[in-house]
């Protein structure tokens, strides 16, 4: 079984393949997740990506849906999981504080990270909500999409931003502001 961590940065899930532009140990393909020359087509069982799909503009993942569909498997076995900052839930946060700088993060996302040619500053492009990703999806190549709870994940036990919660790490009380999306490859 291959499984994908795209744009994995500091964690390291045991059974996952990391790909990532950050220079680590842990890292197997130092290199941009919208590059998977390495896989075969039709070879990968599952994509996970927390929180770097956003740093693609609404014209790029295009390209990027392609390149995950192709090393994903047919018929129902290749699933593409997701996790992005939830525009809705980030306004919520917003009209409960009144404070803008309480959601600036997820919304622009400023990253600085080690490259193997240096260090490089990464933004997020675009947000979305679950109508405007599940579109994406769906326009390409991608079906069955559907929310899915990080609770009730191989992944659950390694904190990163699809358990994003306002207050932070209020995971009892707070609000989870990341819109965690699963869908399988269409045919």
């Amino acid at each position: 079984m291959i499984q994908l961590n795209l744009g994995c940065w500091h964690r390291n899930i045991p059974g996952f393949i990391n790909v990532d532009l950050c220079d680590m140990p842990h890292i197997h393909h130092k290199t941009s997740i919208d590059k998977l020359d390495m896989f075969e087509d039709e070879s990968v069982d599952l994509i996970y990506s927390s929180h770097s799909f956003e740093y693609f503009d609404r014209f790029e993942v295009v390209e990027v849906l392609k390149e995950w569909r192709r090393v994903l498997k047919r018929g129902g076995e290749g699933v593409l999981r997701l996790a992005v900052p939830d525009f809705d839930k980030l306004i919520e946060v917003y009209k409960q504080t009144n404070d803008i700088t309480k959601i600036l993060g997820p919304l622009y996302g400023r990253m600085e990270i080690d490259t193997q040619v240096g260090k490089k500053y990464l933004y997020h492009k675009t947000v979305y909500d679950f109508q405007s990703l599940s579109s994406i999806l769906i326009d390409n190549g991608f079906c069955d999409v559907k929310r899915y709870d990080w609770k009730n994940t191989i992944h659950k036990d390694y904190d990163d931003h699809s358990q994003a919660y306002y207050p932070h790490m209020d995971k009892e009380n707070g609000i989870l502001i990341s819109l965690n999306i699963e869908a399988i490859k269409k045919g």
